[in-house]
């Protein structure tokens, strides 16, 4: 594993050699204590019919609500259950690669805990596993729900991303998926700090097919992802998988260029033939503040990479576990083996 990528743990407990399940299920948490008994429930009940053995894998990435106590008693209920709390909120991404280095199945399924991504569509993700395919994703049928402005805003993202970056992202996939455990490792071993999974999926190369589904309403509370948030999370995805925003501020100095060579050769014949006029002091305004705006359009596209660079060397971890809870000693029976939760 690559040093950049290391987790440091502050509180662990030791992990036992239990053997490994045939299925893990990562759930990032973050402010969900009001979701946590619903997606216990509806949850445990998709795992027991499918009759593998599984693991749980709950991330508390630094919630100030009551979400680690709901954690620790769905732990303490099922001994197939663990719980990692960061110790501060190292946002999503970093959760979710919390999630995949910790997780020992040989499939591990990603999904929110706001009961957004039905567990019942774990079955499904699961028979394309078993059909061959290495990656299964779930892909929103529609957006309803989301405002006007969001759809466009994804929409336009999904577009810009496909013409640009090194890899296809497929649209409407976000990050309830199943991965197989080849591409697991090969994700744990990316050093990357400044995490987009999305693209970090695709660029990883797996045989790979899609499930349709409609995403329930939100139970309890509202997304932590605003627009600006997306936004900036949009361009990070674009600046981490693409060079073209440098090649476009190459184009465009090359084209004002172009132009403020055009425009001298004109001035200077027209100087020759018809003698020096008044000085158009609009024009050279214009030209200044264009001149302007396309270096501070490269230098902010440049500052973009820079920065990237500048967090990538720092190499800090890319999260800090503060506690664990988990029982691995039984972590790899079916529910059929222990009965259902009580």
């Amino acid at each position: 594993m690559s040093r950049s990528h290391r987790p440091l743990r502050v509180l662990h407990s030791p992990r036992s050699a239990a053997a490994a399940p045939e299925l893990s299920v990562v759930i990032p948490v973050f402010n969900e204590a009001a979701s946590l008994p619903a997606l216990r429930e509806a949850l445990e009940a998709v795992l027991r019919k499918l009759g593998l053995t599984y693991e749980v894998l709950l991330i508390d990435d630094g919630s100030t609500d009551a979400s680690w106590t709901e954690i620790a008693a769905w732990c303490r209920a099922n001994p197939r259950v663990r719980g990692l709390r960061l110790a501060r909120n190292f946002r999503k991404e970093a959760a979710l690669s919390a999630g995949l280095f910790e997780a020992r199945g040989a499939a591990v399924v990603l999904m929110d805990a706001d009961l957004q991504h039905p567990p019942a569509l774990i079955a499904d993700f699961v028979a394309k596993w078993r059909e061959g395919y290495e990656m299964v994703y779930a892909v929103r049928a529609t957006r309803i729900g989301d405002s006007a402005l969001r759809r466009s805003a994804t929409h336009t993202f999904y577009r810009l991303f496909r013409k640009m970056a090194e890899v296809d992202l497929p649209p409407g996939a976000g990050d309830f998926r199943l991965i197989d455990r080849r591409v697991v490792d090969t994700l744990n071993r990316l050093p990357e700090r400044l995490r987009f999974m999305k693209g970090l999926y695709a660029w990883a190369g797996a045989r790979h097919t899609g499930v349709s589904y409609d995403p329930p309403p939100r139970m309890h509370g509202k997304s932590a992802m605003s627009m600006r948030r997306l936004t900036s999370f949009g361009l990070d995805g674009i600046v981490a998988f693409s060079r073209i925003p440098l090649a476009i501020s190459g184009w465009a100095g090359a084209a004002v260029a172009l132009v403020s060579i055009a425009v001298g050769t004109y001035l200077a014949v027209r100087t020759m033939i018809f003698g020096v006029d008044v000085p158009g002091y609009a024009s050279i305004a214009v030209g200044v503040m264009l001149l302007g705006g396309v270096q501070l359009l490269a230098l902010g596209i440049l500052g973009a990479y820079v920065g990237r660079i500048y967090e990538e060397i720092k190499d800090r971890p890319l999260y800090v576990i503060a506690e664990e809870i988990s029982d691995d000693k039984d972590s790899a029976q079916t529910a059929a083996e222990t009965g259902p939760r009580a």
